[in-house]
């Protein structure tokens, strides 16, 4: 009798131990359903299209292209990081602004990217996490009267930005007396600031810093007129890409990944925005 009853409790347990295998097995097969819809809907095509921006000097958003046309910088880093963990090729899509990034990824023609956050841009693509907040400034010449963000905002004065991105649309916003001019590239901007066709670059401060070398005895001026989140992004109403590339830009962030492409590229100072 005694063994009857130990049989039996052997087998209630074991019966229970199957229900707990079973639900989990379960929910195993629900979540590898998942990933495995959002890895089709994130990359269609069946490899990752990567978006990236190109300038002259690397920045927490721009990259630059070596002899060969190989392309270097934080989100060449991110992107090529996010295809491994696919486990699928990556190609990358390289446009002088965000702008164009901004239409190649409502259009469907790349798969992810990232970029600066505002308003107009939200109608076109979905953002998921930040990784870098930046601030939008000017850059002015050594030996010009500007000094505060207020002198550029003075009839005369010659402001240029980049076409059709956030701190130039920022820019247009905050100047009440002037118009600011788009150039097409960071490149033409600059050439504008050298033959003294422009007197203010209107640009994120970290990518300043490192264009104002090229400039010898410019200055960047104190204060901005933008900050933002510079984050990734992917088409819209992609719910389960946005979910995967949120995922995968937390776990970036917490694991360091972002923050040895920042020290790549001698970023080391720029802060990474926390996982969250």
């Amino acid at each position: 009798a005694q063994l009857h009853r130990g049989s039996t409790m052997f087998v209630r347990l074991l019966s229970g131990s199957g229900m707990i295998l079973a639900a989990a097995f379960i929910a195993d097969q629900a979540i590898a359903h998942d990933e495995g819809h959002a890895v089709k809907e994130l990359i269609p095509t069946g490899k990752l299209r990567v978006g990236i921006a190109l300038a002259p000097a690397p920045t927490t958003l721009f990259v630059t292209q070596d002899a060969s046309g190989t392309p270097h910088g934080v989100t060449v880093d991110l992107g090529n990081e996010l295809a491994r963990k696919l486990g699928v090729a990556v190609e990358f899509f390289a446009a002088p602004n965000t702008g164009e990034l901004t239409e190649a990824t409502s259009s469907g023609k790349i798969d992810v990217t990232f970029m600066p956050v505002d308003e107009a841009r939200k109608t076109k693509v979905d953002f998921g996490p930040a990784y870098y907040v930046l601030e939008s400034t000017y850059l002015v010449r050594g030996n010009s009267e500007i000094k505060t963000l207020v002198d550029v905002d003075r009839e005369g004065v010659r402001a240029v930005g980049i076409a059709n991105t956030t701190t130039v649309r920022s820019a247009e916003r905050s100047l009440k007396n002037i118009k600011i001019v788009s150039a097409q590239t960071i490149d033409e901007a600059m050439d504008m600031m050298r033959t003294e066709k422009a007197d203010a670059l209107a640009l994120s401060r970290d990518a300043l810093a490192i264009l104002s070398a090229k400039l010898p005895g410019s200055r960047i001026l104190d204060g901005g007129f933008q900050s933002t989140g510079i984050a990734i992004a992917v088409p819209k109403n992609r719910t389960a890409a946005l979910a995967y590339v949120s995922a995968f830009m937390e776990s970036a962030k917490a694991s360091g990944i972002v923050r040895r492409a920042f020290d790549a590229v001698g970023l080391k100072n720029e802060p990474v925005v926390p996982a969250q």
